[in-house]
C-alpha cells in the first residue's frame, strides 16, 4: 500500500484543479478501482452499506498497492523509467471510475437483495447504502496515508543508517525495523490495548444476572440450595444457564410421561482462578447433584464468555426426559466471536482439562451404573471439546454420542474428517470413511449422507450451515481457492460467489461479527436444528415426527 517510486516524477499528479487530493499514481488507481468494484461481489451474509464501505475501502487498498507492485514489474521487464500520466489517461481513469463502479454497485445492491431473500432478512437500512462510497473513501485515504506514513518512517530510518553503513544495507535494515516497528505497535499496542479493554469491559457486565433469570431453589443446580458452587460466583451466562431451563413439569407435559428435573452444574471464572480447579469444583457438585445418577450426561465446552446456547441443552433435556445432568465451565470474558481470535488456548484447556474430570469420575463407576457420556459444544466451544480426543476412535471408544455445532475452519478433528473425506464428496457435507461414526450436515431433519450405510455405535455429528463464516474462515482464502467455493453452493449461499484473491478474504472476516445475527438455520445461528441433531445423535425412543416439530417450537419460538 505505499508507493515509492525511483523517480519523483512517477507520483503523475493529477491536474492542479485537484491538487488538494493526496497525489496519487495511474497504476495503483486502476488497481484500487478494480479491487474495489470486486469487492461488491457476494460472500456468505448479507452486508450492509457501512460494513460494505469498510471492505470496499480495504480491498481499494490493497488495489492499489498491487496496481504499485505490477507497474513497478513490468517497468523492470520493459527497462523504462516511469512516466508522468496525460490528462487524457487521468480522464480515461475517471469515466471508467464512474461507469465501473457504478455498474458494481448496482449488482452488489441485487446480490444482497438475493442473499436477504435466501435467508428471509427483511431489514434493511437505505441510508447506510447511500453512505457506503463515503466510508469506502474515507478508509482507503486512511490506509493510503497509514502506507505513506510507513514509507516515510523507512527513508528517515535509511537515512539514518546510512551515515554509519552501506547504502543498500541500510535500506534492508530500515524496512526491517520499520515492519518490525509497525507489526509491535500492532500487536503489542493496539491489538493487546483493545482486548484488554474489551476484556475489563466485558468482565463488568459478566457481574450481572440477565433479566428473568433468578437463583434456583432446586439442589439440582449449581448455586442453588446445598451447591459447592456459590451463585454469585457463576458469571452472567454461568447464571443464565443454571437460573433457567425446563422443569420437569415441562418436559412432562411434552413427553406425556413422569420426568425428573434435570441436573445442572457450572463454574465460573470467580469460582476459581485456574481452569483445572475450576472443572474439578463444576464436576464435584455435578455429583452433590446426582448427575452421574442419571441416564444421559453431558459435556457442554461453552463459547468464550461462558454463554451456553439454550436450545442445544434444552433439546438434550426433553429428549431424555429430564433423566439427564449437565456440566460446564466459563474460560473467558469475551464474547464468542473475540474468543474465536484471542483465546483459542483458553478454550483448548477448558475443553480438556473438564472433559478429563468428569471422566476420571465416571469411569471409576461399575459399568452397569454409569450414565451414556455425551459431549457437546458450539464454535468455540467444538473447538475446546474436540481437544479433550486424539481422534475417530477415541470419539467413539469414550462417549456415546457427540454433537459439534458451526466448527471454526481450525479445529484439529475437523479438518481431519474434512480433509481425509471420501472422494466425490463435497466440503460443506463430507463423508468421512463411508459415515460409519463420524456425520456432517446442515439440515438434521433430512437423511445425513451416505444414507445408504450403517450409522452404529457411537454417532458423532458435525452442524454446518453453509453460509455460516466461522465455519468457512481461513487466512489461507488470501490467497487460494477453497474446495467450498469452487464446488456447488449451499443452499442458502449464492451461485455468483467466486473466490478472489484478498477480496474474498476480507469478505468472509467482515462477516464473522455479524454472524449470529441471521434468521435461524442460516449463518452461525444454530437452534431448532438441535432437535433433529440431538434426536440423531441420542436415538431416544417413542418420538414422532409430529412431536420433534412440537419441540422445535418449544426450544425455538416462530419470531
Amino acid at each position: 500500500m505505499t508507493d515509492d517510486q525511483p523517480v519523483p516524477s512517477s507520483e503523475g499528479p493529477a491536474p492542479r484543479t485537484y491538487r488538494w487530493l493526496p497525489r496519487l499514481t495511474l497504476p495503483g488507481c486502476w488497481g484500487a478501482l478494480l479491487l474495489a468494484c470486486l469487492s461488491f461481489t457476494p460472500s456468505l451474509l448479507p452486508r450492509g452499506g457501512v460494513l460494505q464501505g469498510l471492505v470496499c475501502g480495504i480491498s481499494a487498498a490493497i488495489g492499489y498497492g498491487l496496481g504499485l507492485v505490477a507497474a513497478f514489474v513490468w517497468r523492470a521487464f520493459a527497462d523504462r523509467d516511469a512516466r508522468t500520466p496525460s490528462r487524457r489517461s487521468w480522464l480515461v481513469l475517471a469515466v471508467g471510475a464512474v461507469v465501473l463502479f457504478g455498474i458494481a454497485f448496482g449488482l452488489g445492491q441485487y446480490w444482497q437483495h438475493e442473499i436477504r431473500r435466501l435467508m428471509g432478512v427483511t431489514d434493511h437500512n437505505v441510508l447506510t447504502v447511500v453512505a457506503c462510497p463515503f466510508v469506502a473513501a474515507l478508509v482507503f485515504l486512511l490506509l493510503l496515508m497509514a502506507g505513506r506514513g510507513l514509507r516515510a518512517l523507512y527513508h528517515w530510518a535509511a537515512g539514518l543508517l546510512g551515515r554509519w553503513i552501506g547504502r543498500r544495507a541500510a535500506r534492508v535494515v530500515g524496512w526491517i525495523l520499520v515492519v518490525g516497528l509497525a507489526w509491535a505497535a500492532f500487536s503489542g499496542l493496539l491489538l493487546s490495548g483493545f482486548v484488554n479493554a474489551a476484556n475489563e469491559a466485558f468482565s463488568l457486565r459478566d457481574t450481572e444476572t440477565p433479566e428473568g433469570v433468578h437463583q434456583p431453589t432446586s439442589s439440582l443446580r449449581s448455586g442453588g440450595p446445598g451447591s459447592l458452587v456459590p451463585w454469585d460466583s457463576l458469571g452472567r451466562e454461568g447464571r443464565a444457564f443454571t437460573g433457567k431451563g425446563p422443569t420437569a413439569q415441562e418436559i412432562g407435559a411434552f413427553t406425556h410421561r413422569t420426568a425428573q428435573e434435570p441436573v445442572r452444574a457450572y463454574a465460573g471464572l470467580e469460582t476459581s482462578d485456574s481452569t483445572e480447579t475450576r472443572a474439578e469444583r463444576a464436576v464435584a457438585d455435578l455429583e452433590r447433584a446426582g448427575g452421574f445418577e442419571r441416564e444421559n450426561l453431558l459435556v457442554m465446552t461453552t463459547t468464550g464468555s461462558g454463554w451456553v446456547d439454550p436450545a442445544a441443552v434444552d433439546s438434550f433435556e426433553y429428549l431424555g426426559n429430564g433423566d439427564s445432568a449437565s456440566v460446564a465451565i466459563q474460560y473467558s470474558y469475551l464474547p464468542s466471536w473475540m474468543s474465536y481470535l484471542v483465546d483459542q488456548s483458553k478454550a483448548r484447556e477448558a475443553g480438556r482439562d473438564l472433559f478429563d474430570a468428569v471422566y476420571d469420575k465416571w469411569s471409576k463407576l461399575p459399568q452397569n451404573q454409569r450414565p451414556r457420556l455425551f459431549v457437546a459444544g458450539e464454535s468455540l466451544g467444538s473447538f475446546g471439546g474436540e481437544t479433550a480426543f486424539s481422534g475417530e476412535y477415541d470419539l467413539r471408544n469414550r462417549t456415546a454420542g457427540t454433537l459439534f455445532a458451526g466448527p471454526p475452519n481450525f479445529n484439529t478433528l475437523f479438518r481431519e474428517f474434512s480433509d481425509d473425506r471420501d472422494p466425490g464428496s463435497p466440503e460443506i457435507e463430507p463423508v468421512f470413511r463411508d459415515g460409519r461414526t463420524v456425520r456432517f450436515t446442515d439440515d438434521p431433519a433430512a437423511a445425513m449422507p451416505p444414507a445408504d450405510r450403517p450409522w452404529d455405535g457411537t454417532r458423532v455429528l458435525y452442524l454446518m450451515h453453509p453460509s455460516d463464516p466461522i465455519v468457512w474462515w481461513s487466512p489461507r482464502l488470501a490467497l487460494s481457492e477453497p474446495d467450498w467455493i469452487g464446488e456447488a453452493p449451499g443452499s442458502d449461499v449464492l451461485g455468483a460467489m467466486v473466490w478472489i484473491p484478498f477480496v474474498t478474504f476480507w469478505q468472509v472476516t467482515a462477516d464473522l461479527p455479524f454472524s449470529t445475527g441471521v434468521p435461524d438455520g442460516h449463518g452461525h445461528t444454530y437452534k431448532a436444528a438441535y432437535v433433529d441433531a440431538w434426536n440423531a445423535v441420542m436415538r431416544p425412543d417413542g418420538f414422532t415426527a409430529q412431536d420433534l416439530d412440537r419441540l422445535r417450537n418449544i426450544v425455538s419460538p416462530p419470531q
